[in-house]
């Protein structure tokens, strides 16, 4: 008989078993790196203070750029713009459902081609993390899994289950061969220079318990025996196994990440989240520029040496990709928006602090740690080797004040919630809090050329039971109906009455939004939340005498992403019920058929094959009716900026433009701000020809397509706003530390100001040298101004692609007269129009 000492016993040695076997696999794979990289590719390794690359340490930046979030033919410009942002690598997940949406099925395709993706970065002189999950989160639909996983026979996700890991296993290997195949490791050559297994599991571990430790002692014995050449990571996996690399996500790792698990692992931080994705219903939330920087700067002086953001462009999600209630717009605030325009002054401001900290780089990974604290809120981290190299962080944890540090014989002033760099422990090179980097503003112009449009229309049939073969007593669940197919499942029961009745028809719904008709009738619509996805729909009804159609359209709104058990949430309607006075007619078991998907789905009406296959009406003047579809012709706007639909006039729905969907709109679920999450909606330039576009919309709810617009979008407002304080110029920084004390010195403080593509600046819309307030495209003159500033900078800059504007009193202010006389320091705010 065993005892509950004998279990324990046992488990403890097959623990230790499974860490022997796992400091073996990391050994083989170090070996193999230097065996396979020599005189191929480069060598990957790591130590407890960073990534080490062809025998060198390196201090890492890097950016998640996501290959299904915008078509092949952006993804050039956006990556150089991430290189030229400062940026060694680009991460990116790899996602199983656009992979295999049908089992057994692949695809690498189109926006789907992840080894052009790879590759591409590769030609760039990049580095790739490969983060193959496969559970991803990502705000993307089902967390990247494909929904035919969720139906193999005694399958629990993301846990220490047969078939999940069989599955897992098959979908894992599979991708690292094709690496393989293609030499996209860095040992073989390629730019693959990490790769992450699990996601975040330290979230769900707890709920399987002894399954949950077993599973990523699996999952790490699992990707390591694959045998890359390349380090793994598990990020946010406190008790990560000794042969992967445990790594931080959040917005304050400097301060919350308790460290490595291991005393020969580097400080990474996977996930620097430059925004906060945006659900339906969500207000506008912003990360500021100065915030990141703060982030990045405090766990650099804390031994970080790499960092991720995330994102830093995050694209759209096309089609029915993102997940539950996620806008079509994903993480537009990151450094590179929406529309592949750099959001200034995050993109700026971030490269100058990469710039900034590669400067820094030689003490940052020789040098010796050292901490002084002056008082509670303020501290110095240097980073020394007495004699030959030094850099130094000042950091002012005072959240509203300013405040001076004293530090080698200097009195150094810091903004309140920053940290100012000393790459010589001598020169204030970048303070987090000081920009210094262009800002701009974007504009969202009306197309001249794709305006006054002519719709049509055409009104989907609403279903009732006898249209309907599949029949069942109850209603069944919403998202097993679907399969992931459709965002919509007719749901449709018929019931007698024995006379005219009015009452509520009743409705218990698990999500995620719903429309009731009664004998075609219209009643009304009703939706839950990314908080509270089930909801209740009550609606008055008039019954008429005998037979009474009760029809109900059953929407999803993505799945699930995260959390335990994914492959159990339900969603779909629950019970029904008619209450007429006092009398409750409970309808849920009269057996209900089910239909998947509208028609104009299945007829592709949003294709020019299929526009032809129904009959077209002009559309009324005004607001529609619900289930409407809507067609147009338009041209190609002006020029090549970017192109965008405002849906403000239309309600809930999906878009598409020559047959590609460019996503769900949901521009009626208002905000607290009484305003859409969303208004504007994304049209690659890639998806358009020159004349005769296609444009599809299908309304859920009821709009007015007359007041959809095509628009044009640029960054052509560039902006500078800095104060006397700022430190050095760091845009012409191209010299080694060697240098920096004899060069920054002669630098000084200065706004420039490029205009975007080939433009020229043609006005100058504000200029103040003084104490102006606001940001870049709503700024307002203070109590006092310089009268020369408007000439001072007309002269300098219109005309020309670029210009500088020196920070120099004796060149900015009228000589005669100090217009600020109580102003310690004053500051530049200029905000010009650049144009073809």
């Amino acid at each position: 008989m065993q005892t509950p000492f004998f279990d324990f016993f046992r488990g403890q040695v097959k623990m230790e078993i499974s860490m022997i076997r796992l400091l073996v696999l990391a050994v083989l794979s170090l070996m193999v790196t230097s065996v396979v990289g020599e005189g191929k590719g480069i060598s990957v390794a790591y130590d407890g203070r960073s990534m080490i690359i062809n025998g060198s340490r390196e201090i890492l930046f890097s950016g998640s750029i996501h290959y299904p979030r915008s078509p092949p033919e952006m993804w050039k410009d956006i990556l150089k713009k991430a290189k030229d942002g400062g940026l060694d690598i680009i991460s990116t997940y790899v996602f199983w459902n656009v992979h295999e949406p049908v089992q057994g099925q692949w695809n690498f395709e189109g926006n789907n081609d992840l080894v052009k993706f790879i590759r591409m970065i590769g030609e760039l002189n990049m580095y790739v993390m490969l983060r193959v999950g496969p559970f991803i989160e990502a705000e993307w639909n089902f967390g990247g899994f494909p929904y035919w996983l969720r139906e193999i026979p005694g399958i629990t996700f993301r846990s220490d289950n047969e078939p999940f890991k069989y599955h897992m296993q098959k979908f894992v290997s599979k991708i690292i061969d094709l690496m393989k195949q293609e030499k996209l490791f860095a040992p073989q050559g390629g730019p693959i220079i990490m790769a992450q297994i699990e996601n975040e599991y330290n979230n769900v571990q707890g709920v399987f318990k002894e399954n949950g430790a077993r599973y990523i002692q699996w999952a790490a014995n699992m990707a390591v025996a694959l045998q890359t050449g390349v380090p793994w990571v598990m990020c946010k996996q406190e008790d990560a196994p000794t042969a992967v690399i445990n790594t931080c996500n959040g917005r304050q790792c400097g301060d919350t990440f308790t460290g490595p698990n291991g005393p020969n692992k580097p400080s990474l931080w996977t996930e620097n989240w430059t925004a906060q994705y945006r659900v339906f219903g969500d207000a506008p939330s912003q990360r500021t520029a100065e915030d990141i920087a703060y982030s990045v700067a405090r766990f650099f002086s804390k031994n970080g040496t790499h960092t991720n953001y995330y994102m830093y462009y995050g694209g759209t999600n096309y089609g029915r990709s993102g997940s539950s209630f996620v806008t079509t717009r994903y993480y537009d605030e990151a450094p590179i928006d929406e529309y592949g325009l750099l959001r200034g002054p995050k993109w700026g401001h971030l490269k100058d602090l990469h710039r900034a900290l590669k400067l820094s780089k030689k003490p940052l990974l020789w040098g010796t740690p050292g901490v002084e604290r002056q008082g509670d809120d303020l501290e110095i981290r240097t980073f020394e080797k007495p004699g030959e190299m030094c850099a130094a962080f000042l950091i002012n944890n005072k959240t509203r004040d300013g405040a001076t540090i004293k530090f080698r014989g200097q009195d150094i002033y810091l903004p309140a919630k920053s940290i100012s760099i000393l790459p010589d422990c001598k020169t204030v090179v970048y303070n987090t809090q000081t920009i210094v980097a262009q800002q701009s503003s974007r504009n969202f112009v009306p197309s001249t050329k794709a305006c006054n449009l002519k719709w049509e229309m055409f009104r989907e049939t609403i279903l009732t039971t006898k249209d309907m073969s599949n029949k069942n007593k109850m209603p069944q669940e919403l998202y097993g109906l679907t399969k992931d197919t459709s965002d919509y499942a007719w749901y449709s029961t018929s019931i007698n009455s024995d006379g005219t009745k009015q009452g509520d028809l009743q409705v218990a719904n698990l999500g995620h939004a719903m429309l009731a008709f009664v004998n075609g009738e219209y009643i009304g619509f009703e939706h839950g939340s990314d908080v509270d996805k089930s909801f209740s729909m009550k609606k008055p009804i008039t019954l008429k005498p005998g037979q009474n159609h009760i029809t109900l359209l059953g929407m999803t709104v993505g799945f699930p992403d995260s959390g335990a058990y994914m492959e159990r949430k339900y969603a779909g309607v629950r019970a029904v019920t008619i209450v007429s006075g006092s009398q409750t007619r409970d309808i849920t078991q009269n057996t209900w058929g089910h239909e998947v998907g509208v028609r104009g789905e299945k007829l592709q009406l949003y294709t020019e094959q299929g526009v032809g296959k129904v009959q077209w009406t002009p559309a009324a003047k005004g607001a529609g009716p619900p289930l409407t579809w809507y067609k147009t012709k338009f041209d190609a706007p002006e020029g090549d900026c970017p192109v965008a639909l405002r849906m403000t006039s239309m309600a809930k729905g999906m878009v598409w433009v020559n047959g590609k969907s460019i996503g769900r709109y949901w521009t009626s679920y208002l905000t607290s701000l009484g305003q859409p999450s969303q208004s504007e909606y994304h049209i690659p330039r890639p998806f358009l020809k020159p004349a005769n576009n296609l444009l599809v919309v299908f309304e859920e709810t009821g709009g007015n397509p007359e007041g959809i617009e095509v628009l044009v979008i640029n960054r052509d407002t560039i902006c500078s706003f800095m104060p006397e304080n700022a430190p050095a110029d760091v845009d012409s920084w191209e010299r080694n530390d060697n240098q920096l004390r004899t060069v920054v010195k002669e630098l000084k403080s200065a706004a420039n100001l490029t205009c975007p593509d080939d433009k020229l600046i043609k006005s100058v819309e504000f200029a103040s040298f003084g104490d102006p307030t606001g940001q870049c495209g709503n700024y307002t003159m203070g109590k006092c101004n310089s009268p020369n500033i408007q000439k001072v900078v007309e002269q300098n800059c219109l005309g020309k692609k670029c210009c500088t504007i020196p920070l120099d009193r004796g060149i900015l202010d009228d000589k005669s007269k100090d217009s600020c006389p109580d102003l310690k320091y004053k500051t530049l705010a200029v905000q010009l129009k650049c144009a073809s």
